[in-house]
């Protein structure tokens, strides 16, 4: 390397650490950056840095193992009924405010499990309760002229008309795969979808985040669609028969979890704020200054104008395409995960979003033809007090506790999808003046009476609610119907004085031990250690950084795995320098020593490294949860410590070059052979 270039790596490695330091602890710089614009009005980069995720074993909470019961579901179907089940699961979860929670599936042989980890201090017993019920939402209005059950002549009756109208679609079929016209000439020939008819049965692209008939759609395509061809069997459905037809497919979101502070302004919807909307963008971009993932959900309990969210410190939970106004929702979806927006606006006033998850999966541009098929309710319809609509869980996004702005009092407000805003205003529109229930698991859980007919997908449920009350309501409609029952086989807990406990105690024992390490190297191989130390300290910045950025979930084995990586780090350092006291024993320069050194000593390191690796690789493949973290921490400690000691420790080393005399006791205590 020319001098020049020893120099500029060094400049990278001085860039690589302040970076790392910064990563590793953000506050002193946020302090620093605030201080900044708030003299000089300069407004510094200001990166979204999460905090270090915690295993139970260090900051406390429980492990819950579900087995899930997939009697009676096609093998083929499990997998996605199971994910379904891990879906609604964690839904709870975070409907509970449990910080982090870890929720995944397990599957060995035929047994398929959900395993859900919940740090923090929680009542484990409500825990066990809300996630291993299994109930169904429904919304249900008034039956004004109940009926009794269909007679064996309305279920002969029922059956033959769908006997004619799968023989129907059949046929369709048969003429659309002849293939004399295109699939959208067929749509508006034979289509009863009233909806699509004349777009030529255009859907657009279906994923699993839809509603009911759009993940029906959506499975229907992953298994027996082919791009550019029509399906040659014919989809069954609760309100028809469908012919399919996949346009194209392609990789995309489908829906993402986020939280936002809202500032509004007068003249903006729903606000009783007397602000100006440049006051209300004043705040905002203040506010964004300070926002971090740390303190954004502090910062939206404190200062967002949304009543209901900003109690659940500004969690909006998880939303797909339609759920939002256009600006919010461009801005959530295109968002990297992690990351914070800059103010927003929306009719509403000026969000900041924090997007905290996102799913992404294949979707299908698609087309159908649907015959129309006949129900038992357009037969005779249930003998029930309440009539069942086609309003469920299913097209409720999201239920939060919220606040009348005027009367303080304390109120559950719904926001549905565009198919649950279109029933729900044809629901509303006539029953103005009617109850209309809520049904969980059969049993009525509100039974609000309509006002008005409700537009838009928003409503509110008001009544004598306390919040505990509220809250408990919005927690039962969030959690929305599992697909699989689901058991609970094993849990256990960790007290958080017990984990915080073991957090100090493995801070300590790091500490110590790389100061141990640092003062071998210092004592033994004087200067060269010195140098070696410095490119620890490198190691140990960028490493931490990693885990962050990487979202390693640190467990106290994996704590064990970082010091031991410690140790090993060093291990290359003490290769090269024994190899540079032979070449300075046998007369050769300080700078042909280094070249020597790392040249010769990089075959040994090489293959130490390699076989440290693959029994990482070993131990994550047939270990479990606890051995899997110590696995990770170890082999992404062995990596960046081959870099560490190979280039940090070089590029100091030759830096030092102009300023070591030959044959110096201060480099490795070296002395040349005696003949």
């Amino acid at each position: 390397m020319s001098r020049m270039n020893v120099k500029w790596a060094l400049f990278g490695i001085l860039v690589l650490m302040f970076g790392a330091l910064v990563f590793d602890f953000p506050a002193p710089y946020e302090r620093l950056v605030g201080a900044i614009k708030a003299r000089s009005g300069l407004s510094l980069p200001q990166p979204n840095i999460p905090d270090y995720r915690l295993g139970l074993d260090l900051q406390g909470g429980a492990h819950l193992t579900y087995e899930v019961d997939t009697k009676g579901v096609p093998s083929s179907e499990r997998d996605d009924a199971v994910a379904g089940a891990r879906d609604v699961i964690e839904r709870r979860v975070n409907a509970m405010g449990v910080s982090e929670p870890l929720v995944q599936t397990n599957v060995s042989g035929e047994t398929y499990r959900v395993i859900v980890d919940l740090p923090g201090v929680i009542d484990l017993k409500q825990a066990i309760k809300e996630i291993g019920e299994t109930p169904l939402l429904e919304f249900k209005e008034q039956n004004p002229n109940p009926q009794p059950e269909l007679t064996d002549a309305q279920k002969k009756q029922l059956g033959d008309a769908n006997d004619a109208e799968r023989k129907k679609a059949k046929e369709v079929l048969n003429i659309v795969l002849s293939g004399a016209k295109n699939f959208a000439d067929y749509a508006k020939e034979f289509s009863q979808d009233v909806k699509t008819k004349e777009s030529g049965g255009y859907i657009g692209f279906v994923s699993s985040a839809g509603e009911t008939l759009q993940k029906q759609l959506y499975q229907f395509a992953q298994q027996k669609g082919r791009v550019g061809a029509v399906a040659r069997d014919i989809l069954e459905s609760d309100i028809g028969y469908h012919i399919i037809k996949v346009e194209s497919e392609r990789v995309a979101v489908s829906s993402v979890s986020a939280r936002h502070i809202l500032v509004c302004f007068q003249g903006a919807e729903r606000c009783q704020s007397d602000r100006t909307r440049d006051e209300a963008l004043e705040k905002a971009q203040s506010l964004r200054a300070q926002a971090t993932i740390a303190n954004f959900s502090e910062l939206a309990q404190k200062n967002s104008d949304d009543s209901g969210s900003a109690q659940l410190g500004g969690d909006l939970g998880e939303f797909g395409r339609g759920a939002m106004t256009p600006n919010f929702e461009e801005a959530a979806f295109a968002l990297p995960e992690g990351a914070i927006s800059d103010p927003v606006e929306t009719p509403f006033g000026f969000h900041l979003v924090y997007k905290y998850a996102q799913l992404k999966e294949k979707q299908y541009e698609a087309r159908h033809i649907m015959i129309d098929r006949t129900t038992a309710e357009e037969i005779a319809p249930e003998l029930d007090p309440w009539l069942r609509t086609a309003l469920s869980g299913r097209q409720l996004d999201r239920a939060t506790v919220q606040f009348d702005q005027q009367t303080g009092e304390v109120q559950v407000g719904l926001q549905f999808d565009n198919e649950g805003g279109d029933l729900f205003e044809e629901i509303t529109g006539r029953n103005i003046g009617k109850p209309v229930a809520i049904f969980l698991d059969g049993s009525i859980i509100s039974a609000p009476t309509v006002q008005q007919k409700i537009s838009g997908g928003q409503a509110v449920i008001t009544g004598s609610f306390s919040i505990d009350e509220a809250k408990t309501l919005a927690q039962r409609l969030n959690a929305g119907a599992l697909p699989l029952p689901v058991q609970l086989v094993s849990q256990s807990t960790v007290g958080p004085v017990l984990g915080h406990a073991s957090l100090i105690k493995s801070l300590r024992a790091g500490i110590v031990g790389l100061l141990l390490v640092l003062l071998f190297m210092i004592l033994y191989y004087r200067l060269s250690g010195v140098m070696a130390g410095l490119a620890l300290i490198v190691y140990g910045l960028v490493l931490l950084a990693l885990f962050k950025l990487l979202s390693v979930t640190l467990t106290l084995a994996g704590i064990a795995g970082l010091i031991l990586s410690f140790g090993m780090a060093v291990d290359a350092n003490i290769l090269i320098f024994e190899r540079m006291k032979e070449e300075l024993r046998d007369g050769r320069t300080y700078a042909r020593a280094v070249t020597e050194g790392f040249a010769r000593a990089w075959l040994a390191i090489r293959d130490g490294n390699v076989t440290t690796l693959i029994a990482c690789a070993i131990l994550y493949w047939f270990g479990t949860s606890v051995v899997r973290g110590f696995a990770v921490t170890l082999a992404i400690g062995v990596l960046v410590s081959m870099f560490s000691a190979i280039t940090v420790t070089r590029v100091f080393m030759r830096f030092l070059e102009p300023y070591i005399k030959e044959g110096t006791w201060l480099v490795l205590g070296a002395r040349k052979k005696v003949e």
